[in-house]
């Protein structure tokens, strides 16, 4: 670890070891700045003092086999952590400090705000920002207000947000709730209060995350599904109407895909598919919606492209598919697809597509493997 400590992303160490019975182990690791989680028999004050002073990711007490499960999460959510933006708004620079203190222990991303224009200021640039943490008491804006006005834009399963109220003003807390903050904490808190807060808001918004992304991909090759594909093909045809922009939707369909599952089993033929969505989403980009309309046939739906780009970026992707080495136990195969294009816009997204496939259909009476533009 003293050599190379960049290659550890968190520690859990247990408190008493048999040569560190008094927990050296744990200041030992501590210089590395590794995020360190703690297993103890024994949770006592001088414990959770410590941990304040450390700040230690937790303390876990080593009682049943649920505790394990805890850990585990723990673990992944810090790893999550890395990538996860916070915003953290108060008036009090010093009250940010130190609240960014605690949340740097957990390996947030932090943004900072001094009041709710600045910290709309924030969002609007991060929109990806997964967690707002903010103060009642600011001046122009104050907190219920900002969280009624980030509300318009972000919902509860989007972003989460935390109010935080002093303890005499017990009103205040509904009033944020019922502004839309998904929770609150009253000041002066406890650091594991504190923690426990954020951590179950932050993983209720990856959960979400989760379960939607889950109904909107393709459960085998991880593209959008047909029913998502469509919905975000209807938002990307009508902005192409309206800009003129352009939007060029393209059918792949593999060929003799029968042949495939027939001759190495439909294991392979799955193995087939998922080579041809990742290599449709790692040729075509992030601005190419990419989904599985069917069997062995995808939609791309590129916006913004010129005829010659469009056929120029299709041809890419059917050499880049017709060079892959696709694994089937010890031994490998190749598989090829035809591709039918259009950017005419007709009438609808619809019509669109059926005019992508007519794409496919000389492409494929044409001898397959090929690009055709309809």
């Amino acid at each position: 670890m003293a050599e190379r400590p960049e290659r550890f992303f968190i520690a859990v160490l247990d408190l008493n070891l048999p040569d560190a019975a008094d927990g050296e182990v744990v200041d030992y690791v501590s210089q590395f700045d590794i995020p360190i989680i703690v297993l103890t028999g024994n949770l006592d004050t001088s414990a959770r003092q410590r941990m304040r002073q450390d700040h230690l990711v937790d303390y876990v007490l080593k009682r049943n086999a649920s505790e394990i499960d805890y850990v585990c999460n723990l673990v992944r959510q810090i790893r999550d952590n890395y990538r996860r933006k916070v915003l953290v708004v108060d008036d009090s620079r010093s009250f940010r400090l130190y609240l960014r203190g605690l949340l740097s222990v957990h390996k947030y991303q932090l943004l900072e705000a001094a009041n709710g224009k600045q910290a709309l200021q924030q969002l609007k640039a991060n929109p990806d920002t997964v967690l707002v943490i903010s103060d009642y008491n600011m001046p122009g804006m104050d907190g219920a207000e900002l969280i009624e006005i980030i509300r318009r834009d972000h919902r509860r399963e989007e972003l989460a947000i935390i109010g935080i109220s002093d303890r005499t003003k017990a009103q205040v807390s509904a009033r944020l709730l019922k502004a839309g903050a998904n929770d609150f904490i009253t000041k002066p808190f406890e650091v594991e209060e504190f923690y426990c807060r954020v951590m179950q808001s932050v993983d209720m918004i990856a959960r979400v995350c989760q379960i939607r992304n889950a109904a909107r991909r393709d459960f085998l090759t991880g593209v959008y599904n047909r029913s998502y594909l469509y919905e975000q093909g209807e938002e990307m045809y009508a902005r192409a109407k309206k800009s003129a922009a352009g939007l060029a939707v393209a059918m792949v369909d593999a060929d003799h895909f029968k042949r495939i599952n027939d001759r190495y089993g439909h294991q392979a033929g799955d193995a087939a598919l998922v080579a041809i969505a990742n290599s449709l989403q790692q040729s075509l980009g992030e601005a190419c919606v990419v989904g599985r309309y069917g069997g062995e046939e995808f939609v791309c739906l590129l916006p913004g492209a010129s005829e010659s780009l469009a056929m120029q970026q299709f041809e890419r992707v059917r050499a880049g598919i017709e060079a892959l080495s696709i694994q089937n136990g010890g031994d490998s195969f190749q598989v090829t697809v035809s591709i039918g294009v259009t950017l005419d816009p007709g009438e609808s997204l619809e019509q669109m597509i059926t005019r992508a496939d007519q794409g496919l259909y000389q492409a494929k009476a044409a001898g397959r493997n090929r690009v055709e533009l309809n």
